[in-house]
């Protein structure tokens, strides 16, 4: 009995150890099993596995050609990154100070070239210029000596006298005589036209007043033929009447005075230039 549990004990201390055995492989088991539970619900591959899936993909993938020069320079353009300044220790600033710089507003000053510039040339002597050339026109020029009488025709009509409006419609206004025969009216095409709005003158031709330079004279002619009666000084003509310096002519409701520019004491005949 003793040697059979001498046998029992003698061989229960490696019945244990051998049934350690089955308990460390399980234990290792239990483990691994852990870990892959682990992995499976992290998504994370152990080095081993991440080793053979990285052979699989090489060997399933196609060569590849070789970039070209070209496309690699895209490449590194587009990957590169904008290096970023580094600040000096000493020149770094507060975030307190950052942000009292980002609040106030920057001001940019341009300093634009100036666009007007004087340029001062040496002084230039001016060659002389012929007398009456064609820069001269518009000038002033100084007459020395007799002056020469220059022949010209009139700028227009020349004028012997004037009709002044004393009484009526146009008070203070005026019209010229002219030389020859001159038709008085109201309308506009008349050669004295009396048109300030004196509607009982006669449109046309309601008297005439004619200059004579032969004899220097001036003559009123009503016109008979017009119902309007025209008067010179407060007498109604019938036929053609001399006029002398300020007779008042009345025409309607207008008053006229007569003032002679030619006459015995001038006429445009007595011009030199117009006897050369």
């Amino acid at each position: 009995m003793k040697d059979d549990k001498k046998g029992s004990s003698g061989s229960g201390q490696p019945a244990q150890g051998a049934s350690s055995i089955p308990n460390r492989i399980l234990g290792s088991l239990r483990d691994a099993l852990n870990a892959a539970s682990r992995d499976e619900r992290s998504g994370e591959i152990t080095v081993g596995e991440r080793a053979d899936a990285a052979a699989k993909a090489a060997a399933a993938e196609p060569a590849k050609a070789e970039p070209t020069p070209a496309a690699a320079t895209a490449r590194a353009t587009a990957t590169a990154r904008p290096e970023v300044p580094t600040v000096p220790a000493g020149q770094q600033m507060s975030a307190a100070d950052a942000l009292r710089e980002a609040k106030t507003p920057t001001r940019v000053h341009f300093e634009a070239e100036p666009t007007t510039r004087v340029v001062h040339g040496a002084p230039t002597v001016a060659a002389a210029k012929p007398a009456g050339s064609a820069s001269d026109v518009g000038k002033t020029q100084v007459i020395r000596g007799k002056p020469k009488n220059v022949s010209a025709a009139f700028h227009q009509d020349p004028v012997v006298g004037w009709l002044v409006v004393v009484s009526g419609l146009g008070l203070g206004a005026y019209r010229p005589i002219f030389e020859g025969n001159n038709h008085i009216g109201r309308g506009k095409n008349q050669r004295i036209p009396i048109d300030f709005g004196d509607d009982t003158i006669s449109s046309e031709e309601q008297a005439y007043i004619r200059y004579d330079s032969m004899d220097r004279s001036f003559l009123f002619v009503p016109n008979l033929s017009k119902t309007n009666i025209v008067a010179v000084n407060d007498k109604k003509p019938t036929g053609a009447v001399k006029l002398e310096a300020m007779d008042l002519i009345t025409m309607g409701r207008t008053k006229l005075a007569f003032v002679p520019f030619c006459g015995e004491e001038f006429d445009w005949s007595e011009l030199a230039e117009l006897k050369e």
